[in-house]
């Protein structure tokens, strides 16, 4: 018996020495799974557990950006400036369950992944090195570090094959630490080796998923739904299919898919039961059916949302969605009754304010702007829960002032909303509006202002003095009425004169400064209670006062009304002459140079305010609207022509009738002005490849033009543009039409042609040669008289050599302005010629121009 045990343990100890002393491809695969999962691996399973944990807990949804993510543990997705999203899914994709038992049959038992996003463009890592993790390292470094030692530690490879089938959760660890890390090019690195050396592994699918995540984060979506793609086509684990359907979606969105991403959501919505993840999926998929403009279809996505939602939060804004997508077709009053009836019931209540700005968002559907209005108002009234909400209900108000033209109001609205507004991109575009407001504003309400003085200008005495009495008797009527109100809140509160001294009544009383409206003594401020009783106590007694020194002597902060007055020059400081019409008649002004330039201050402010219009708001109906009306109020030619333009411009594309008042207008009566050229031959950049009916119009035009029948050659280019306004030789013929119209007309107008064909086609041959021809007609080069043989005329005492830039003809035989002698003796210098007083560089220059700039010869 002793000599069996004896056996035995010398056996046991040459085993251990042999095993010792084995090459890693030799080692067991039973035993180095068991030691895998029960050392290294479960320690970074633990620490990626505890990584999504904390994100869950520290989730707060974004419900203002373009779209939420699914799941709470991601980072939030397009445009979220609020930091973390993330959720857990389905208890299938919890990293815990990823790592089952060790075990020698593969991959049994072993349940999907969950999501681990990232964004990065760091470099590739490596997999060497057996050192754990730096001190103060994050959760996600340690799951790294301790993933990258049970693959250095515990991996078996024979033959070019990973035996160890553990090694497969430390990758997929490895790479989902590596994504959350931002570093989606070393988790691609991690995964090639499981493509490598594992790919008969059953779980590949799974890498394959991870894959397509780590492409989507460094933006290369072409491979990331090529990658998820192919996947769908493949019979895979249901696990793995519910996270492939929730990555593709979102990664479709990232790509700016909305179409294929929705399709891909129903999917989602389909495949996945866990009622938290199917609220998500749907609040989501009613995010971009909303953003596709397939309002119907959102609302009861939106609705499936609420009935799913386990969270109160999301059971609230999604009520706000349902509301928010009302099509203003179904029944209202049924909606609301619903609304107003569950924001009264338990703890809706505390978020009564966001229920009356989701009441507001269905009256203006509905079209009853007046009760929407009375929602958003007692939205402000209520408890504020989500300041968000709070500013979006200032921005509804506001948006009323403004649709009524009322800019002061808007203004202060959009200004409330700013201060208390929580969403980054929201204030952002906000700030712009209000912005803009003001400019609108302060030009708005200077035309205001000067057409009052001009109109009271024009009236006579008796006109004066009956609109000035009817001002005053409603200036009284105000000022009673306010005198009452001060009189009533005396009686009501007790007067403070400000008197604190022993014999005041206000001192050392109940309710005196320091301890108003509490039983013990204390500091005042460090009661929130007292202070508001105060604050409230305060503004029933003195109104809205404005922080300033000696306030009881100053006026009220000011309300809207007061700063439309003071934007209209009304002073609201009380003069003794204010009951007397002369006092108000005294100030109109007689000077008629003074009322010229409000006239012209007036004009321009008009002209202003119908470009921002356009500009800032697009609105083209109004910007048409308020030039139109300066035009019929007769401006200065320049207001008039840019009037004019304006309205061409933005109107002779898409509503052409509205432009075509206009350029008759400019036709008419301006039309040797750029702005004429420009409605003759808007800009127009899409041209279509030469025909060869054109090429033989050009040569016959080109023909005409060297036989000096430049009436004819212009037109049969007309004739050619109207028909083949897109042809390719377009830039051409109007360049021909040009030289027509110089020698024809004369410089004036070839330098009108020019400057359009510069404009419209500055990159073409002819825009550039045009640019060309005008440098040299706007210089300073002189002309010479010369006679029929081309020799030169002396120039007579006191009579100045006129410069290029004067109204001279390019062809004076032509010219219905001069007269017979002159059209003899003068032309324009042939710039081939040497002339007297010329420099080189000018006729080197003059040559040039003249040989790149002739009319092109056909070919």
């Amino acid at each position: 018996m002793k000599k069996n045990i004896l056996f035995l343990l010398v056996i046991c100890i040459v085993a251990s020495c042999a095993t010792k002393t084995k090459k890693p491809e030799q080692r067991s695969k039973l035993l180095k799974g068991f030691s895998t999962y029960y050392n290294t691996l479960f320690n970074a399973k633990d620490a990626l557990n505890s990584e999504f944990t904390n994100r869950d807990k520290g989730h707060k949804d974004n419900f203002y950006a373009p779209y939420i993510s699914i799941l709470t543990f991601e980072e939030q997705p397009l445009g979220s400036d609020l930091g973390q999203s993330a959720a857990f899914a389905e208890n299938s994709m919890k990293m815990g369950e990823v790592v089952n038992r060790p075990s020698g049959r593969g991959n049994s038992g072993i349940p999907g992944m969950p999501n681990i996003p990232g964004q990065g463009n760091n470099n590739s890592g490596k997999q060497e090195g057996d050192q754990g993790p730096a001190k103060g390292a994050t959760t996600l470094e340690i799951a790294e570090a301790k993933a990258l030692k049970a693959i250095n530690k515990y991996s078996v490879t024979r033959n070019g094959e990973e035996k160890n089938k553990q090694i497969f959760d430390a990758y997929i660890i490895l790479a989902q630490s590596r994504i959350y890390q931002n570093k989606p090019l070393e988790a691609l690195d991690a995964l090639n080796y499981v493509f490598t050396h594992m790919k008969d592994d059953k779980r590949v699918p799974l890498a394959r998923i991870y894959q397509g995540v780590a492409y989507d984060k460094i933006k290369d979506y072409h491979r990331a739904h090529e990658t998820f793609a192919k996947l769908k086509g493949e019979d895979i684990n249901k696990s793995y299919g519910k996270l492939l359907s929730i990555y593709y979606s979102e990664s479709l969105l990232d790509a700016g898919k909305k179409e294929e991403a929705a399709k891909e959501l129903d999917v989602a919505y389909e495949l996945n039961s866990d009622r938290k993840l199917k609220s998500r999926i749907a609040y989501l998929r009613g995010q971009v059916l909303e953003n596709l403009g397939q309002v119907d279809k959102a609302r009861e996505s939106y609705t499936n949302a609420y009935k799913y939602a386990n969270d109160f939060e999301f059971e609230v804004k999604s009520q706000i969605a349902i509301a928010k997508t009302f099509n203003g077709k179904g029944d209202y009053n049924g909606a609301k009754n619903y609304l107003e009836g569950i924001s009264k019931k338990g703890t809706y209540a505390s978020r009564k304010n966001e229920f009356y700005y989701a009441l507001g968002l269905m009256a203006n559907k509905a079209g009853k702007k007046d009760e929407a209005q009375q929602f958003f108002r007692k939205s402000l009234f209520e408890k504020v829960s989500d300041p968000q909400i709070r500013g979006l209900a200032y921005y509804e108000i506001g948006k009323s002032y403004l649709e009524k033209n009322d800019y002061i109001g808007a203004g202060a609205y959009y200004d409330s909303a700013l201060v208390v507004m929580t969403y980054e991109p929201s204030k952002i575009l906000l700030k712009d509006q209000s912005a803009y407001i003001k400019k609108i504003s302060k030009n708005y309400y200077l035309i205001k202002k000067n057409d009052s003085i001009l109109s009271l200008a024009k009236m006579n005495d008796a006109q004066r003095t009956d609109f000035f009495s009817k001002h005053i008797a409603k200036l009284k009527i105000k000022e009673e009425k306010e005198e009452l109100e001060r009189k009533r809140a005396e009686r009501n509160k007790g007067f403070d004169t400000g008197d604190y001294n022993a014999n005041s009544i206000f001192a050392n009383s109940a309710n005196s400064f320091e301890d108003f409206g509490v039983t013990t003594k204390g500091f005042y401020f460090s009661n929130t209670g007292t202070v508001s009783k105060g604050s409230s106590s305060f503004k029933q007694v003195w109104g809205e006062r404005a922080l300033s020194d000696n306030w009881r002597y100053s006026k009220k902060m000011a309300s809207i009304e007061d700063m439309k007055n003071e934007a209209l020059g009304v002073t609201s400081a009380p003069n003794p002459r204010r009951f007397e019409p002369a006092f108000y008649i005294e100030q109109i002004p007689t000077d008629q140079g003074k009322l010229s330039q409000l006239k012209k201050d007036r004009d321009t402010a008009s002209l202003g305010l119908g470009m921002m219009y356009q500009n800032y708001f697009t609105n083209t109906p109004l910007a048409t609207k308020t030039l139109y009306d300066l035009v019929e109020v007769k401006p200065e030619e320049k207001v008039m022509l840019q009037a004019l333009y304006e309205i061409f411009a933005m109107n002779y594309e898409k509503t052409p009738q509205a432009a075509d008042r206009a350029k008759q207008i400019l036709l008419t009566d301006y039309p040797y002005t750029s702005y004429a050229e420009f409605a003759r031959n808007p800009k127009n950049n899409s041209f279509v490849k030469s025909t060869a009916d054109v090429e033989n119009e050009y040569k016959k035009a080109y023909a005409l033009y060297e036989s000096e029948k430049f009436g004819e050659s212009k037109q049969v280019i007309d004739e050619t543009l109207q028909k083949f306004p897109k042809d390719a030789l377009v830039p051409k013929l109007y360049l021909l039409n040009a030289f027509n119209a110089g020698k024809s007309s004369g410089k004036e107008v070839m330098i009108l042609q020019l400057e359009q064909i510069a404009l419209n086609y500055s990159k073409t041959q002819e825009g550039v040669r045009a640019k060309e021809m005008l440098n040299y007609l706007k210089s300073d080069l002189g002309f010479q008289a010369t006679d029929n043989k081309g020799n030169a005329i002396p120039q007579q005492p006191g009579v100045p050599v006129q410069p290029n830039n004067q109204n001279q003809q390019l062809n004076n035989n032509n010219s219905p302005m001069m007269n017979n002698k002159q059209a003899t003796d003068l032309q324009m210098i042939d710039p081939t010629q040497q002339q007297p007083n010329s420099s080189n560089n000018q006729q080197q220059k003059l040559k040039k121009l003249n040989n790149s700039n002739a009319p092109a010869k056909p070919q």
